[in-house]
């Protein structure tokens, strides 16, 4: 019973998680159509994709313990497809300084994960000490990763907007980290559990500030709108006091 209450939840956090990924896909349309990464970071991308390399690596038999771990396989293996894609396109549209903080932010991340790989195989030489290394890493990972939207959440408080804060993203991120937190309760496995300890109130954090400032609405459009308005309000009075101008000239 406890195996398969274990795999009931590790099936619904894949779902939950799939969704999490998916997410930004509504963002990077957006990004694709103005041909504009805008104010959007690409930290959370970056660090999602360092989370889902770690844990997939975790959940392959070199580490685990036979396929126990398979669910974090699956889920982890199609997330790194999604934030591969993600932060191609964001350094495609991104200009010449944001490409060089992405470059500068994706390196060393590639870098750790492969050395964690190479360390975690030719050093140690059991799955309990593989689990150990590997998990360590995995949880600094998975609580950068969830701490990530902090700095979206200071913009947000900043301006009272949710415009850069995508509500999908924070809803599927609360409910993939609740869901993984039982899975890893339910495992006995305290690295899958305790960087979700975290995950969880920083998702609510999120949804709570989305409910307060999200009828505040897009600043962005009416102040562009309020500028053109301006402009035509003070052309037209310049024409009618060249009007006058002229018409007292003649007279």
């Amino acid at each position: 019973m406890g195996d398969r209450l274990r795999l009931a939840v590790g099936v619904m956090g894949n779902a939950a998680s799939m969704l999490l990924y998916a997410a930004p896909i509504l963002t990077f349309s957006r990004v694709i159509r103005k041909k504009s990464t805008e104010e959007f970071s690409s930290v959370p991308y970056i660090l999602a994709l360092f989370n889902c390399f770690l844990y997939t690596w975790y959940g392959l038999p070199v580490v685990s313990c036979g396929w126990e771990n398979f669910p974090l396989v699956t889920i982890n293996g199609l997330g790194i497809l999604l934030e591969i894609s993600f932060i191609l396109i964001y350094f495609w549209f991104a200009p010449a300084g944001g490409k060089k903080k992405v470059a500068m932010t994706v390196i060393p991340v590639t870098a750790v994960s492969c050395i964690t790989g190479i360390i975690s195989t030719f050093i140690f030489h059991d799955h309990h000490r593989r689990k150990v290394f590997v998990g360590s890493i995995g949880l600094i990972a998975s609580v950068a990763m969830y701490g990530a939207p902090l700095v979206v959440v200071k913009k947000v408080i900043q301006t009272k907007s949710v415009e850069f804060m995508p509500f999908y993203l924070s809803f599927f991120s609360f409910l993939a980290s609740s869901l993984w937190m039982a899975y890893g309760l339910l495992s006995h496995d305290l690295f899958l559990a305790c960087p979700n300890l975290v995950g969880s109130p920083l998702g609510i954090l999120q949804l709570v500030l989305y409910c307060k400032y999200r009828k505040r609405g897009i600043m962005e459009e009416p102040h562009k709108w309020d500028i053109e308005n301006n402009n035509e309000d003070k052309l037209k009075q310049e024409l009618q006091l060249n009007v006058t101008d002229n018409t007292n000239g003649k007279t």
